[in-house]
């Protein structure tokens, strides 16, 4: 197997045991030498974040920044390329900076006067952003919408038609594909236009997923800030459900535990648990949040997506029929977006919750690309994610960019002797669910 013992994980890192059986030789050789990780420039003080060459004072502005508590991962650290990166079409973020008490930096603070790669980076971006590579495409948005309209209809057609297995199919990838644009829309590069873009993925995810936008905007970007960094990426607080690596489960310490249940995790991912998480999701975490924040906008759109399956469905299938259904497309769905969302992050390094790294290292060695495949099925099948390392440097960008901007990554990464971790579709299957395995029984002991 790609994992070779339970122990390992304990012992060696994953980077190892996933870069040596995939990587080409050259390469695995420059991982193996692990390229000294960047730390975060920045010697201001625990009230203070740099941006753009300027300290700003935010004791007094964390509580009540839009974007919650992320703001407390950069205190006294260089936040320029977050910043830019979660702010780069809004006005109002600009604005309320300038509110605030600043001091200019002094040479050597910022993280691109000490970091070549970091450097090089900001130089490649804003080349990017120059030759448009940050516009929306408005006849792609048309066709994203269209695309999941349509596969809606399909699926109701062949429900109607007798056709069950086939229509619940195509509802459940409707469904995830739901999950697939409303992330986009999360990341306001659809439209450019945030008001907009936010009211799209609030009525994708809503009616299509049953779930919060809020809630989601909130929780994704503290992932993007600190991928697979303990105690600040929130996708590694997964338990009692999954555990997909034992350090995480280290830091959480208040959250129920079953070794039995964990052992089995491998077999139980697929469906079962993506079915859990889901309803979970829908049925509690996401309309509680909605209430609390009075997003009520949220819970109109949930509402007309339970109104339809369980208020007109009934009329003509019956009540259980219809509960039955709704459960199959359901587990469907989740498991199609959460198993793909798992093979890029899930089997790779954590970073230590007081270690720091670059946010160009953080996209480098801690998510990784599954290729494009024959057709190029796998950009379809999974709406341009499977670039993560590029979404990951550049998440405001629309995605469908991503393909063209990976070849310049590349020789970027190259440059600085950093691997471009990429991967066959099987290959990156073959790894997450080995690591599921190999953590579930070194987890049981």
């Amino acid at each position: 197997g790609v994992i070779p013992t339970h122990a390992e994980q304990r012992g060696v890192s994953r980077s190892r045991i996933v870069r040596k059986a995939f990587l080409p030789r050259r390469m695995c050789k420059q991982t193996l030498k692990q390229r000294k990780l960047e730390t975060v420039a920045g010697t201001g003080n625990e009230d203070e974040v740099l941006i753009k060459g300027t300290w700003y004072k935010i004791d007094k502005f964390v509580k009540r920044h839009p974007g919650g508590r992320i703001l407390n991962f950069y205190k006294g650290k260089d936040a320029s390329q977050a910043y830019r990166e979660f702010h780069t079409r809004s006005e109002r973020a600009d604005r309320l900076l300038k509110t605030l008490k600043s001091r200019n930096a002094i040479k050597g603070e910022s993280t691109t006067d000490n970091d070549a790669l970091v450097k090089d980076f900001v130089q490649m971006r804003a080349q990017l952003e120059k030759e448009g590579f940050f516009k929306p495409n408005y006849f792609h948005v048309f066709y994203r919408f269209a695309e999941i309209i349509a596969m809606h209809v399909l699926g109701l057609y062949l429900l109607f038609q007798g056709w069950t297995i086939a229509g619940l199919a195509v509802l459940g990838v409707a469904e995830g594909r739901c999950g697939w644009l409303m992330h986009e829309g999360g990341h306001n590069s659809l439209t450019g236009y945030i008001p907009f873009d936010h009211a799209l993925q609030v009525l994708t995810y809503g009616a299509g997923c049953g779930m919060s936008a809020a809630w989601w905007r909130n929780q994704h970007n503290k992932h993007h800030a600190m991928p697979q960094k303990l105690e600040h990426d929130v996708d590694l607080n997964t338990l009692p459900l999954v555990l997909f690596n034992l350090d995480a489960a280290t830091h959480q310490k208040k959250a129920p535990k079953s070794k039995t249940w964990i052992r089995m995790q491998a077999a139980l991912f697929p469906n079962l648990i993506c079915s859990l998480v889901a309803m979970f999701w829908q049925m509690y975490l996401h309309p509680r949040h909605s209430l609390r924040t009075k997003h009520y906008d949220e819970l109109a759109c949930m509402g007309i997506r339970w109104g339809f399956i369980f208020g007109v469905l009934p009329n003509y299938f019956g009540f259980w029929n219809t509960l039955l259904c709704a459960l199959v497309a359901n587990g469907m769905g989740a498991t199609y977006i959460f198993v793909n969302f798992a093979v890029s992050h899930t089997h790779l390094p954590v970073v230590q919750a007081k270690d720091d790294v670059s946010w160009v290292v953080y996209a480098a060695k801690h998510t990784m690309n599954v290729k494009s495949g024959a057709g190029k099925w796998v950009d379809w099948w999974m709406s341009y994610l499977n670039f993560q390392i590029e979404h990951h440097l550049f998440p405001s960008m629309p995605q469908f960019r991503h393909p063209e901007v990976s070849k310049r990554v590349q020789k970027l990464f190259a440059k600085h002797n950093i691997p471009y971790l990429t991967m066959s579709y099987t290959e990156a299957m073959k790894v997450t669910f080995s690591n599921l395995d190999h953590v579930g029984h070194a987890f049981y002991g």
